[in-house]
């Protein structure tokens, strides 16, 4: 809703459009996704397999750290 805000504000003539996402993933962000795998915490199923990798060693790079 925010976006759409400021979207207007921006420009009048601009429509937003907003998709919505299965209820299971509704609480999910990218900030939430990095702070958790910062913690060392599980993402798996949240995201795709190949992001979960590269999840994985990227946090696990920066913990060692």
């Amino acid at each position: 809703m925010q976006m759409a805000a400021m979207n207007k504000h921006l420009n009048r003539d601009l429509e937003t459009v907003f998709l919505m996402t299965e209820g299971k993933y509704s609480f999910l962000s990218s900030s939430i996704i990095k702070q958790v795998a910062l913690i060392g915490g599980c993402v798996e199923g949240l995201v795709p397999a190949i992001v979960n990798e590269y999840i994985k060693q990227k946090y696990q790079e920066i913990n060692k750290t």
